[in-house]
Order: structure tokens, then sequence, then C-alpha cells
């Protein structure tokens, strides 16, 4: 299998029977990755889901191409960032200059954060991170569903069937 489509939710993809899910959160999406990475051994992994805008003004499906751990929060220990796993050689995944900055955490968002990236998701970081360990090509999409604020609950369940439609458009692209 060359390409492995894969995204968190069922819900994040109605319509579109080729993705794998993962599960939400960074835990459930770097196990559930590595199992699909064993059995199928992909050359690509395109990631597909959800995001709230952080960055204003976005909307629609865009490529993410840089990614950040945005609740790892070390800050009182010794002089690591926000991001930064203590010890870890890995602060921050970047595939391109071009696109945008992705901040996963496990953590709904519907307010600022301390994290200077365009838009926040759950798991693109976890997938990243496995992909470079793995070596397997990777490239994340995302539907901006909501504006990380206070409506964000309210706006995510029809959003998604809007961003289905449009990434099974977009795919014919890739």
């Amino acid at each position: 299998m060359n390409k492995l489509f894969v995204a968190a939710l069922k819900e994040e993809t109605p319509g579109l029977d080729y993705f794998h899910y993962i599960g939400a959160g960074k835990i459930n999406a770097t196990y559930n990755l590595v199992k699909l990475i064993t059995k199928f051994k992909p050359k690509e992994i395109i990631n597909f889901g959800s995001a709230g805008a952080i960055k204003k003004g976005l909307s629609g499906i865009v490529e993410c191409t840089k990614f950040y751990q945005r609740d790892m929060d070390v800050t009182g220990l010794l002089d690591f960032k926000l991001g930064e796993t203590p010890f870890d050689e890995i602060i921050e995944i970047i595939n391109s200059d071009h696109g945008y900055s992705c901040g996963s955490g496990d953590s709904f968002v519907t307010g600022k954060i301390n994290m200077d990236v365009d838009l926040v998701d759950m798991e693109a970081y976890a997938l990243a991170k496995v992909c470079k360990l793995e070596n397997i090509k990777f490239r994340c999409f995302k539907f901006i569903s909501d504006n990380a604020d206070d409506n964000a609950p309210l706006d995510w369940i029809e959003n998604c069937k809007k961003g289905a439609k449009l990434f099974d458009n977009k795919i014919k692209d890739i």
C-alpha cells in the first residue's frame, strides 16, 4: 500500500470510505497509527480532519506543514519552551516552509492559547512525529471547522460534513 488515509473520527469523514480511524487525541492516534504502519507498510500517510482556526481569516481546507505540541508545558523546569519535551531532540516538525502551522493537544480549544500557531487540532503532531521517526512521507489537510472560540462545539458536527465533501474533491488533485 503506497498511501494510507487516516482521520481521528468517522464523524470527520462522512461518505468517505477509504479512511482508517485512529481515535481522538495524541495517544490514541500514535498507538493506532503504529498498528496501521505495521500492517500496511505505507510509503505515505495522508491525514484529514477538523481543526480550529487561531489565525483570523482561515477557512476551508488548508495543508499543515509545521507541527507543534501545544499542551507539552514544562516551562517551569530549567529553560524549556512551551511545546518542548524534556531531553527529546524533536521540538517541532517542519515538512515545508509553505503551509500552515498546527498546534496539537489533548484538549478542545475554545479560547486563546499561549502558542503562536495558525490552527489547533488533537492529533497532527503525534502523526507527524511517528512518520518522521519511521521515515514515512506525511501530508496533513485540515478543514477549518470552527474558530477555536465559545461557538466551536456548536459548529463542529455540521462543518465536518462540509469538510469531507471538500476533501474528497481536493484528493483528486493530490
